[in-house]
């Protein structure tokens, strides 16, 4: 017999999902690889503490951060390698692309923090100087660098090289790029290592080694153990320099911005997709960069009634797709309303509408809430209105002026005197008026509010 579960099995913790994702990994063989260099830069950092704790270099520790560096670059190259086998999922509908961003931004800024410590611990040296031991300085030297040189070049780290030729260029390579540009002068065949600009990482190694040299050579001539710390402070200061601007690059991904070399080309695609047929209006556009490489957006169009929105989606992507690879498109019709001249039948009586004059009356909607007098919404705690005025009641339709003769001004108005039981013939009668001045008006036993009884009709 079966065990019965009465409860739901419990959720893997987070040491068991971490275990699930690397086996997944690990199944791999492009993996197997990075994971040997892995095995033999944890070998190579514990030799080359030991090191450093017998010379008492910290020039030489320096150097050792950066194979520690390297270490993370193959933890990041790990990550790129699980984010290409993981599929988008609800929770992460854009896929799993930002997690080797957030790996990059997060190993250059751990070196930054190694870089700090060093100029700390260099500052403190400099008001008193250890004995620096030369008796493995070397040898670590040349380890380290066969070392880094050689997971640099053997290994294809596909998020460090995006973002090492997408960042700005560092202070050590523009000098190193004017250096070359001397050289390539005088020998032209070198123009193809040194330029346009060289890699920013093997360029690091080698002027770090260049600056341990220069300190073994000076103290094993002149015991100058201060050179020590002054090249700990050159190999922090090249360390910072160089991942710098590649933190500012990843932090600026993980910002949602967008980048500025494609603005130029966003501005003409959105310009050429307002200019299709249907369209009447881009707006709300929004595009980021998702991971390295891969440009996400969103845009709001406006068409006409008219048009057909499947047509048009299908023209607003084929424009975007070209540069936007994750895109989403909002088609929506135009809701303008065609305005009515007139609510209410014309008479018959009335047979050129160039001699009359509609005037459209404004409805009101909140009827409850007007105030009996002046037909505005009343507070219940304001007092009444200073001045009151002849209001006409709820839902009065347009008023049509009729001119019965052709005036130059067309205001309806009759010259001379005009009898008072023909204006209030009309249904219209207003205590006040001269009787020199008749309206023609469309309403039609129209009850007032001063002056009129229940039925409508005049009081005495």
């Amino acid at each position: 017999k079966g065990t019965i579960h009465l409860f739901r099995k419990s959720q893997r913790s987070l040491v068991g999902k971490l275990t699930h994702e690397f086996r997944l990994v690990a199944a791999d063989r492009r993996s197997w690889k990075i994971l040997l260099f892995g095995a033999i830069n944890l070998i190579c950092i514990g030799f080359l503490l030991m090191w450093c704790s017998s010379t008492n270099s910290i020039a030489l520790t320096a150097y050792t951060y950066l194979t520690i560096f390297d270490l993370f670059s193959l933890v990041t190259c790990l990550i790129s390698y699980w984010v290409m086998m993981k599929k988008p999922s609800p929770v992460y509908s854009f896929g799993f692309e930002r997690f080797e961003v957030l790996a990059v931004f997060a190993s250059t800024v751990l070196a930054q923090l190694g870089a700090l410590f060093i100029l700390k611990e260099s500052v403190e040296r400099f008001l008193e100087q250890p004995e620096i031991h030369t008796g493995r300085l070397l040898v670590g030297t040349f380890v380290a660098l066969f070392f880094n040189l050689f997971t640099m070049l053997s290994i294809k780290n596909k998020p460090f090289a995006y973002v090492s030729e997408a960042a700005s260029t560092s202070w050590l390579q523009e000098h190193v790029a004017d250096l070359s540009r001397s050289i390539c002068g005088i020998i032209p065949g070198l123009s193809s290592i040194f330029l346009p600009r060289m890699n920013p990482f093997v360029l690091i190694d080698i002027a770090g080694a260049l600056a341990l040299c220069i300190t073994y050579m000076l103290i094993e001539i002149n015991n100058y153990f201060a050179v020590d710390t002054a090249s700990a402070i050159a190999i922090a200061l090249m360390t910072f320099g160089t991942m710098y601007p590649m933190s500012v690059y990843s932090g600026k991904v993980l910002l949602q911005t967008t980048p500025p070399h494609v603005i130029g080309q966003l501005d003409k695609l959105l310009r050429e997709v307002s200019t299709l047929d249907g369209v009447l209006e881009v707006r709300n556009e929004h595009f980021w960069t998702l991971g390295f490489g891969t440009l996400a957006g969103s845009v709001h169009v406006r068409i006409r009634r008219d048009a057909n929105e499947q047509m048009v989606l299908a023209h607003v992507t084929n424009r975007l797709y070209t540069l936007v690879s994750t895109l989403t498109v909002q088609i929506f019709k135009d809701d303008w309303i065609r305005p009515t001249l007139s609510s209410v039948p014309i008479a018959n009586n009335i047979l050129n509408l160039s001699d009359h004059h509609i005037i459209p009356m404004p409805s009101l909607k909140a009827a409850d809430n007007l105030s009996p007098v002046t037909s505005t919404p009343a507070k219940p705690s304001s007092p009444p209105p200073e001045f009151s005025f002849n209001t006409p009641g709820k839902n009065v339709s347009p008023v049509i002026l009729l001119n019965t003769q052709t005036k130059p001004y067309g205001l309806g108005f009759n010259h001379g005197s005009a009898p008072y039981s023909s204006v209030l013939s009309q249904g219209l009668g207003i205590p006040g008026m001269g009787a020199a001045q008749g309206f023609r008006t469309g309403f039609a036993n129209v009850p007032s509010r001063y002056g009129a009884n229940a039925r409508g009709q005049p009081r005495p």
